[in-house]
């Protein structure tokens, strides 16, 4: 007898779209089996008319746990994922004091997060100008990828220039790890910020024009360039431009181990969004235009995108409003930038690509599910529908139509540019490692249930 049966559901992988069922047993698929094959389980859940997903990797979260847990913790983070279809969660190493920088690091932060986690998750490690001596052992501990920025960041975390770069990328390739990069020029983006302040012009069109396509775009073809050079395997967080996918596809095509990752709001929101909305859309790189959004679907759809992540980077009210630890928020480049989508960001990927272009569902399969596995090593383990893998699984009805409200986020700060969205397809059920974790909006799942997931060797 199996431990679970989900049955008459329409299994999607990256390659296939079937009818059958999956039997469950010790927390891994046991059998993918046809529609007439239906063995006994002591659990069994009916799919039928549904969607049966692998199990979403977010490969960009911002959890904030520990140091600033009253942005966002790893209860809230990790129970709003389960909730929207995120089984395995791939954690930033900032916005943490301290950063995660070295292995010491990382096992004070594993003791104090796993305990509260209700999904899986992975940690990225820190990579910044005084830590290259530390990366190995980070590599060693588990970490997936290395996190640097080409362009500014908070305070506590430092940017690299691109000699830094270079040499880190010399170091990671040494034992075949891979360095993620936010890939904005940082000298472009400083002038642009003090000649906007310069004009008047600390308006929200203002914030935009700093922050320009080919900014993202000379960080991102240095960075190929680079790695290129070194032989390092090199992701590109957060792409919003389709040009800039362009530039990563042809290195792709040329046979580089260079991946890349997308967000649901550069999938569904727009540069007029900012204008009109203000503070709760400001992100880094920042939403564009409508037509580059359509244009950015079809990366989506050609497999260049390894993730459609949730970047998500939470806030309180306060410093999208008012002030940021105590000081006054005087101008648009002072308000936090950042998007909390962690809960939305299944649901916004389906209702924009499957409900509103028809896009097949295999494509979400193989963007959230597959390709992020293998680009951080836990293909195997996680990332698709096959026996042996863990049994991650997220049921999603295509005809049940939501709209996202305050009230149903389980975010600590409750504040978000997807409020108010409206659509259609919604996770209705959610399976860690064979154990319900969400199930209809509702968090089911056991606090301190989620494991650390580390590269396979």
């Amino acid at each position: 007898m199996y431990d679970i049966l989900v049955k008459n559901g329409k299994i999607v992988t990256a390659e296939n779209v079937l009818e059958g069922n999956i039997a469950i047993q010790s927390g891994k698929i046991a059998a993918v089996l046809a529609p007439n094959e239906e063995p006994e389980a002591a659990k069994v859940i009916d799919a039928k008319g549904n969607y049966v997903f692998p199990g979403a990797i977010d490969t960009h979260a911002h959890l904030n746990d520990p140091g600033y847990e009253w942005r966002e913790d790893y209860e809230h983070g990790t129970a709003a994922a389960a909730v929207g279809g995120y089984t395995t969660v791939i954690d930033m190493p900032l916005q943490n004091e301290p950063a995660m920088t070295n292995a010491q690091i990382f096992d004070k932060k594993e003791a104090k997060v796993g305990k509260n986690a209700y999904v899986d998750y992975c940690f990225w490690g820190g990579l910044v100008n005084d830590n290259f001596a530390d990366l190995k052992g980070l590599d060693e501990k588990g970490c997936v990828a290395f996190k640097s920025f080409i362009g500014p960041v908070s305070p506590d975390y430092s940017s690299l220039s691109y000699g830094q770069v270079y040499e880190a990328m010399q170091i990671i390739k040494e034992f075949d790890g891979r360095a993620g990069f936010h890939c904005e020029d940082f000298s472009m983006i400083k002038w642009q910020e003090q000649r906007m302040l310069k004009e008047g012009r600390a308006d929200w069109k203002g914030f935009l024009d700093s922050r320009p396509v080919v900014a993202e775009m000379l960080a991102t073809i240095n960075v190929i360039e680079m790695a290129k050079a070194t032989g390092c395997k090199a992701h590109i967080c957060h792409v919003s431009s389709p040009d800039v996918a362009q530039k990563i596809k042809e290195a792709q095509q040329e046979g580089y181990d260079i991946t890349a990752e997308t967000c649901s709001h550069y999938l569904s929101l727009t540069d007029e969004d900012v204008i009109e909305k203000g503070p709760l859309f400001k992100c880094a790189p920042p939403l564009r235009s409508q037509s580059e959004v359509d244009r950015l679907w079809s990366y989506v759809e050609d497999g260049t995108f390894s993730g459609i992540a949730s970047d998500h980077s939470p806030c309180s009210y306060d410093e999208k409003y008012n002030e940021i630890l105590g000081k006054k928020i005087t101008n648009v480049f002072e308000v936090w930038g950042g998007i909390s989508g962690i809960q939305s960001g299944f649901q916004v990927a389906f209702n924009e690509g499957c409900v509103k272009r028809g896009i097949k569902p295999t494509v979400l399969a193989n963007a959230m599910a597959k390709q992020p596995a293998k680009a951080f090593g836990i293909y195997g383990k996680k990332g698709d529908i096959l026996p042996g893998f863990d049994a991650d699984l997220v049921i999603v009805d295509p005809e049940k139509e939501w709209e996202i409200t305050s009230d149903s986020l389980l975010y600590v700060n409750k504040i978000s540019a997807f409020v108010g969205m409206k659509g259609k397809g919604l996770p209705v059920c959610t399976i860690v490692r064979g154990s319900v974790v969400a199930e209809n909006g509702v968090l089911t799942g056991t606090k301190g249930y989620g494991e650390l997931v580390t590269k396979l060797k």
